[in-house]
């Protein structure tokens, strides 16, 4: 029992680790590309080619991707703001973040 709870300390401990170690890459990579964006976009587009020529799909450049199969198209239903309170700019969102 006793390796049994080692293994998932150990794994537990390397999951935290992953976590923290993915959630800094990608704010370091948000900051890189807000700072430099002509470059950030040169080398998505040298990736994307690599990766294109892999067979490897990738998503729009704009970031913007195709409706799936089964997904909706016309989202007009589902904007309707007739149930959302209105707020002013100095009331709260409900505990969202600032």
């Amino acid at each position: 029992m006793v390796d049994v709870e080692r293994r998932i300390k150990t794994a537990t401990t390397h999951a935290v680790r992953q976590r923290n170690y993915r959630r800094v890459r990608d704010r370091a990579l948000r900051r890189l590309a807000n700072l430099y964006p002509d470059q950030y976009r040169e080398l998505l587009e040298e990736e994307r080619a690599r990766d294109e020529a892999e067979n490897k799909v990738w998503l729009d450049i704009t970031g913007r991707t195709n409706a799936g199969v089964g997904l909706p198209t016309d989202h007009r239903e589902s904007n309707k703001t007739t149930d959302r309170p209105s707020y002013s700019k100095h009331q709260s969102n409900l505990g969202g973040e600032a």
